[in-house]
């Protein structure tokens, strides 16, 4: 597939996850190449011979649960054939029904629609072998705390549980000390590693009222271009969306209070080229894969810097390069300093 180079976490997790039958807490954000990490693993544990659900991967939104099974069927073509089935909410479930009807060795599965199918006795997972948890925070942090308990408390026969997640707060921490082994490897990926070298990072300085003004300009410079504009909350990226549209951009925005017909509908028009900029929120912005996207602006920074790597990371992707601008407000000057210091990093004036 052309990867040639192991990231620090494949380096660090792909030999021992395959030698042994371990649990694992990995923290580590996206962009760090952990569905290789795990999924390749995961593909080697499998018993092809067998056609039961023997691996369970569990993802927040139905994009990053999309994207896993994406990657999960490229390196399946390599390898004696697996079957990996993708079950999200906002698809639709009797279509789910049937499919698992046909042999299924490994699910991708958001934490409510698994309880959903468990509830229509449409699968079992009392083969289930090795269970990964994908972004695990951003699971609590969506309110899935109760489902993961369910879940987890319907695993009794799983040999690993491999966990993810960028930070570990207090409900991570609990989850980990109440449903995995005491001496499970905890790996931390140094987010100094994570960053990709081909984004050139950039800042403008600006008060509040001159935001909009500058993106226009810099939509108008780059017209070319297409890009994301991410803001901090849902509201926000309502407002900053109309208004470039009344200023006859072509944006659409994507926030987390959308039903899943319009998420689904906002992305395709992005992904067909009907859209030029999509202006989004953290939370909805994960899974986005949308290759080719030349820049990223950030109308405000994210409260962590986790995100301002998770944002960037939507840009320059598969060897390409790419620009992260951030609008930062005078008094905000000294988070710039942390940033590059942080995660080493460079920001230059944007001219």
């Amino acid at each position: 597939m052309g990867i040639v180079s192991p990231t620090p976490i494949q380096t660090q997790t792909i030999p021992l996850l395959i030698e042994k039958n371990t649990d694992l807490v990995a923290q580590a954000q996206t962009g760090t190449g952990k569905t290789a990490a795990f999924g390749l693993p995961l593909l080697a544990k499998i018993d092809p011979s067998q056609p039961r659900i023997q691996g369970l991967v569990i993802a927040p939104t139905r994009e990053l649960a999309k994207q896993i099974g994406k990657q999960l069927f490229r390196y399946t073509k390599y390898s004696a054939k697996v079957f990996v089935e993708v079950l999200a909410g906002g698809d639709k479930i009797d279509r789910q029904v049937t499919a698992l009807q046909r042999p299924t060795h490994i699910i991708v599965v958001t934490p409510g629609r698994l309880i959903d199918l468990l509830k229509r006795r449409a699968l079992t997972l009392e083969h289930v072998r090795h269970l990964i948890l994908d972004e695990a925070d951003e699971m609590l942090s969506m309110g899935f705390r109760k489902e993961l308990q369910e879940i987890l408390r319907q695993l009794p026969q799983r040999r690993t549980t491999w966990l993810f997640s960028a930070t570990i707060p207090e409900g991570i921490a609990q989850l980990i000390r109440e449903h995995m082994a005491a001496n499970a490897p905890v790996l931390k990926i140094d987010r100094r590693h994570i960053v990709n070298r081909q984004i050139e990072h950039e800042c403008i300085v600006v008060t509040r009222d001159e935001k909009l003004e500058r993106i226009c300009e810099f939509l108008e410079t780059h017209s070319e271009d297409r890009g994301l504009i991410f803001c901090r909350t849902r509201e926000i990226a309502i407002k900053v969306a109309q208004q470039l549209r009344s200023r006859g951009h072509a944006v659409d925005v994507l926030h987390g209070d959308l039903m899943q017909t319009e998420r689904d509908k906002v992305m395709r028009g992005f992904k067909k080229l009907r859209v030029r900029v999509l202006v989004t929120t953290d939370v909805s912005a994960r899974g986005i894969d949308v290759p080719d996207l030349a820049f990223v602006i950030h109308h405000q920074l994210p409260d962590q810097f986790d995100y301002y790597t998770h944002r960037s990371g939507r840009t320059a992707r598969a060897g390409k390069t790419g620009l992260s601008l951030v609008l930062i407000d005078p008094r905000e000057r000294h988070k710039i300093r942390e940033m590059e210091q942080e995660l080493s990093i460079e920001f230059r004036e944007h001219r």
